[in-house]
């Protein structure tokens, strides 16, 4: 594992956060503290996988979400609580959505399908994106520090530790998503 770490790190975090998110820069910045990734770096390259995943689900939305909404009128009709959600909360939303967890492919989609502007929707995808690849490498990283986690110990029980981190980012995600759907009228 060490030395696909030193190998592959960083851009094995861009991957893994393109991918799913929080629990790749959760397992990186766990790592930080026993020198195997640096903080800003471990931030930087984090934020840049779902930089990139928003922005191609942005990107989806622009060109094509709303063609295929309005071929599908049980989606449109399911759609409809969440689009006036972000019509009611759009400014919360634009700097929040990275939060979201369980809404983070379908907000970039109807942020694509809105009125918002690429320019505009770049401001903000930087702006959520630093602050929750920040937030998020903060967490693991003391996570990391008080379970001390060396990648040793990490190949001992990387299942107790995945499982840990996507327990964590699913109850943080449950959470906020049941408070949207209240918010929402679910």
């Amino acid at each position: 594992m060490e030395q696909f770490l030193h190998q592959y790190g960083y851009i094995a975090l861009s991957a893994g956060t393109f991918l799913e998110g929080e629990t790749a820069i959760l397992v990186a910045s766990s790592l930080v503290h026993s020198g195997f990734f640096f903080g800003p770096y471990t931030i930087l390259f984090g934020f840049f996988g779902s930089f990139l995943s928003d922005w191609l689900y942005f990107l989806i939305g622009r060109f094509n979400g709303k063609l295929f909404v309005d071929k599908r009128p049980k989606l449109k009709a399911r759609l409809e609580p969440t689009q006036r959600f972000f019509t009611t909360h759009r400014l919360q939303i634009l700097f929040s959505y990275r939060f979201l967890y369980g809404f983070r492919i379908i907000l970039p989609l109807m942020i694509g399908m809105s009125d918002i502007k690429p320019l505009q929707f770049l401001g903000f995808s930087i702006a959520a994106g630093l602050s929750w690849a920040s937030t998020v490498a903060a967490i693991g990283f003391f996570a990391g520090l008080f379970f001390d986690l060396t990648p040793q110990s990490f190949e001992e029980n990387i299942l107790y530790v995945i499982f840990g981190f996507a327990c964590f980012g699913m109850l943080v995600g449950y959470g906020v998503k049941r408070f949207a759907e209240r918010k929402i009228g679910l």
